[in-house]
C-alpha cells in the first residue's frame, strides 16, 4: 500500500543516481538527516499528497466528528468553535509532518534500488553503516570520483 501511495505521489527521474550522490544521501540517511530529493532523482506531487492526506484524515476525522457532535451540541457554542480552530491548525500542521515523513520514505526506498545498482552483491541493511565508515575515509583522503568506487569495494573486501 505504502509502495502504491509513494508512486501516486512522486515523480522519479528516468536516470540512475549517480554513486557519489548515492553515498552523500546514505550518509544524510543514516544520520537522519533530510536527504536532497534533486539529487536522488524524485520530486514530491504536492497536489497528490494534499489528496492522500485528505483521504487519510478524513478516515480519522469523520469518526471523531461524529463522536465528539453529541458532546458539542450539549456545551457552549464557544467551546465547539475553540475546538474547530484548534482541531483545523492541527491538521493543517500534521500536513507539513506528514510531508516529511512521505519524503523520508521515498528517499529510503530510492536509495535502496541505487544501492543494489552499485553495490549489487552487499546487501542494504548490513553494509550501509560500513559503506559510510569507508566514504568517510576516502573523503578524507581526497579519492576521486573516478576512483571511489573501486576504493570502496577494496576496503570491503578487506574487511
Amino acid at each position: 500500500m505504502l509502495n502504491k501511495i509513494l508512486d501516486f505521489c512522486f515523480v522519479t527521474s528516468k536516470q540512475p543516481v549517480l554513486l557519489k550522490d548515492l553515498l552523500v544521501a546514505n550518509v544524510q540517511h543514516n544520520e537522519k538527516m533530510h536527504v536532497d530529493a534533486a539529487k536522488l532523482g524524485f520530486r514530491l506531487k504536492i497536489g497528490r499528497a494534499y489528496f492522500v492526506y485528505i483521504l487519510i484524515v478524513s478516515i480519522i476525522a469523520i469518526p471523531l466528528a461524529g463522536f465528539s457532535h453529541n458532546i458539542f451540541a450539549n456545551i457552549d457554542s464557544h467551546a465547539s468553535i475553540v475546538a474547530a480552530i484548534i482541531f483545523t491548525a492541527v491538521i493543517f500542521i500534521c500536513f507539513n509532518f506528514f510531508r516529511i515523513w512521505i519524503k523520508d520514505k521515498m528517499a529510503s526506498k530510492v536509495i535502496e534500488a541505487a544501492w543494489k545498482v552499485h553495490f549489487p552483491y552487499f546487501s542494504y541493511e548490513e553494509y550501509r553503516y560500513k559503506i559510510e565508515e569507508i566514504f568517510h575515509k576516502a573523503m578524507k583522503a581526497e579519492i576521486t570520483k573516478k576512483d571511489l568506487e573501486k576504493y570502496i569495494l577494496d576496503n570491503l573486501i578487506k574487511e
